[in-house]
């Protein structure tokens, strides 16, 4: 007797994906945020959020990436020879990166300018690659794109958090508007710099870490 394929993931059954969405969207959102727990794409995070609306647009450019990419690779997983399967993945990831970026350039070219090399440096990214080889070769195609997308929003907030946090007190701005007047506040110009970003960074992962309990489990094996 033939063995049965495996079954679909259907919205319908319990929940989404058979209630394996929702876990899989807070592990990317919150237990395993890539940046601020697992501590990956932190070159990014660092050059573009000096601004919000950088930090946003790059979040946005890293969600569509992710999600097409896990979807792809979900869905070849069964015909994709093990020994290419790597380059393969990076076709893909060049693929939606290309898409994204020309995309941009066309309905958004300040912006394109201002982010420069760093959408195409998405095909780097090693939480794009972590996810597809992680995740996405295990899984069907709608929660490899749950994954996908959680874990995109996992680092888009985390950009939009330091971004809007570093714009505001570097220039007293957010997306161009005046929010600490110059009347009685002198911008810092300390934190749109990239020593500013570190800080910022920092500051949140030890954050993350003390809402998420992160560190618990390792004080309890010391005991």
């Amino acid at each position: 007797m033939a063995d049965s394929p495996p079954i679909a993931c259907a919205p319908c059954a319990g929940g989404l994906c058979g209630g394996k969405g929702k876990e899989t969207l807070n592990e990317g959102i919150w237990k395993s945020n890539p940046i601020a727990i697992q501590v990956l794409g932190v070159c990014s995070a660092l050059a573009v959020t000096n601004r919000l609306e950088n930090s946003l647009v790059m979040g946005v450019a890293l969600i569509f990436v992710c999600v097409g990419t896990n979807l792809f690779v979900s869905l070849l997983r069964d015909v994709t020879p093990r020994r290419i399967r790597m380059i393969a993945e990076v076709a893909i990831i060049a693929t939606f990166v290309i898409v994204f970026d020309q995309i941009l350039k066309a309905y958004h070219w300040e912006m394109s300018k201002q982010l420069g090399p760093y959408v195409g440096l998405i095909i780097t990214n090693c939480i794009v690659m972590g996810r597809a080889e992680a995740f996405a070769l295990q899984n069907p195609p709608i929660v490899a794109m749950v994954d996908g997308f959680a874990n995109g929003v996992g680092y888009a907030i985390v950009l939009a958090i330091i971004g809007f946090f570093r714009e505001l007190i570097g220039t007293g701005k957010v997306m161009g508007e005046t929010i600490l007047s110059g009347d009685w506040y002198t911008p810092n110009q300390f934190m749109i710099l990239a020593p500013g970003a570190f800080v910022a960074l920092g500051f949140l992962i030890a954050l993350f870490n003390v809402l998420s309990g992160a560190n618990k489990p390792q004080e309890e094996d010391k005991r």
